[in-house]
């Protein structure tokens, strides 16, 4: 495996995303936990970028033992600058800032780092300190015009370090880069899916034995693996329990039972919907919505559990994306993962799975797939746990839902019947807050815009607007102005993640 150190990079689940790609086991670890290192074993180390400055106060550095313990390590961006400043290496705040796509030239071809690299070629950069002057036995082997240290290693320590960041897709190298990185660490690219299901199954069964398990299963692809993981280790000891918490698309908890009812699963449903619209009332902050909504699950489980007796597991489909997210070591949260972060303090199990806490998206897909789940729910759309509670702006309300539901219906109903659903990760409609004045059969309205979003992405991640045709996005609006009542305006959300996020709360 490759263990990436965390300095609080805003890219720093991209970097296992491209270590997996090259069929090699990665784990994202907060750099502040040095004790990983000596647990884990890894055969290479990746240090993330970050905002700091290697001169702050209260910085975060890693300590000159790591790079003392023979283990290949390549510096990112942030990671670089640091591995330069504790080996000795002079990092100033540069004259020029590099942010965006930069021409880079590779200056040692001998690095195997860059081998089959062209000498020339676009990477991203994001920074302002740059490393001007290397650490004693170092060598330059790449630069731009702006940063005379654009890369740099000592190949006898097996110590690597680039200023700009391969892992985006803007670097057309990256790859490249990262591929060559995998055969420094001499990692064998045997990390697949198969290997991946059978060794979870073993370890739960071994984990759990006879227990009871309960499974939070909503329909989608994340807890639809998780629940068929479960089954396969400890089969009818599994109960699986879908909570309708009122903030479903428009029929889904109809959908989701007709599914499910259907597998071999001991499968309990739950109308919790008129508890879940009270514990939000009033509520207009987007993280305690996720709070609210993710301590109202846990309770709702709990008294299933206490019905059903005896009950020592519960088991959630997390995914990777929402523990990063959720905040990692000195990482940003960006939003509170209602079965991460938006977990109360006090959950009366004795411990909660999460056999997928550790994949991305597309490697969940690939589960499914193994595991011999139908092609319908493998490539179901995503839909957040909190569910329209963050598709609504401000505070929710039964109205506000029927409003969203009816939009959002509309919207995927046209977006199909086009035909341009293929190649979309996911699209929905939102409910902003705003009002505004429009006009209806010669009068006066004012009221609400819905949002509409589309979104490209292999990875959720990252992800880049979708251009829906014009004639698909006019008919939608027609449509909802015409058959929701309460919104006068629809607007269309062209902006890529980052900045924005895919959800809007």
């Amino acid at each position: 495996m490759i263990l990436v150190l965390d300095f609080g990079g805003q890219y720093n689940q991209l970097i296992a995303r491209r270590v997996r790609e090259n069929h090699v086991y990665c784990e994202v670890h907060a750099a502040s936990n040095f004790d990983k290192v000596r647990e884990l074993r890894p055969e290479g180390i990746i240090l993330t970028g970050g905002p700091q400055s290697v001169y702050g106060s209260d910085v975060s550095l890693p300590p000159r033992e790591l790079f003392e313990l023979g283990i290949p390590i390549l510096g990112i961006c942030y990671g670089a600058q640091a591995m330069a400043h504790v080996l000795g290496g002079t990092v100033k705040p540069a004259t020029v800032s590099e942010y965006g796509k930069t021409d880079v030239e590779v200056v040692d071809g001998a690095s195997k780092l860059f081998a089959g690299v062209e000498k020339k070629s676009v990477a991203w950069m994001s920074h302002t300190d740059r490393i001007f002057a290397a650490p004693e036995n170092f060598t330059v082997t790449a630069v731009t015009k702006d940063c005379p240290v654009a890369a740099m290693e000592d190949a006898s320590r097996k110590l690597y370090a680039v200023q700009f960041h391969p892992e985006v897709v803007h670097t057309v190298e990256g790859m490249k880069i990262f591929s060559n990185f995998v055969d420094i660490c001499n990692c064998a690219r045997n990390w697949q899916m198969s290997s991946f299901v059978a060794k979870t199954v073993a370890e739960l069964k071994s984990k759990i034995g006879g227990g009871k398990v309960l499974c939070a299963l909503s329909g989608g692809v994340d807890s639809s693996v998780a629940a068929v993981l479960l089954s396969k280790a400890v089969g009818k000891n599994l109960t699986c329990v879908f909570v309708d918490h009122g903030l479903l698309r428009k029929n889904e908890a109809a959908e989701v039972k007709a599914v499910f009812s259907g597998f071999d699963l001991n499968f309990v449903a739950v109308d919790a919907a008129e508890r879940f619209l009270n514990k939000l009332r009033g509520v207009t902050d987007p993280e305690r919505k996720r709070k609210i909504i993710g301590e109202e699950f846990i309770r709702v489980f709990e008294e299933v559990s206490k019905k059903i007796g005896a009950v020592d597991y519960l088991v959630q489909g997390t995914i990777y994306p929402d523990v990063i997210e959720s905040g990692l070591g000195k990482s940003a949260v960006i939003k509170s993962h209602h079965n991460v972060g938006g977990l109360p303090d006090f959950v009366d199990f004795k411990e909660i799975v999460e056999p997928l806490r550790l994949l991305f998206k597309d490697e969940v897909r690939q589960a499914g797939r193994e595991l011999g789940l139908p092609e319908h729910i493998v490539n179901r759309q995503p839909f957040p746990g909190p569910g329209l509670g963050i598709r609504i702006i401000g505070e929710v309300t039964a109205e506000k839902v029927r409003l969203v539901q009816d939009a959002d219906a509309i919207y995927r109903e046209e977006v199909a019947r086009a035909g341009v659903d293929k190649n979309l990760a996911q699209y929905f409609a939102a409910l902003t807050n705003m009002r505004s004045v429009g006009v209806m059969g010669d009068g006066r309205t004012y009221d609400f815009a819905i949002a509409l979003r589309a979104v490209l992405t292999s990875d959720f991640m990252t992800a880049e607007a979708a251009q829906i045709p014009w004639d698909v996005l006019s008919r939608v609006a027609n449509r909802i102005v015409n058959e929701v009542k309460g919104v006068n305006r629809v607007l269309y959300d062209c902006t890529s993640k980052p900045p924005a996020t895919i959800e809007f709360e």
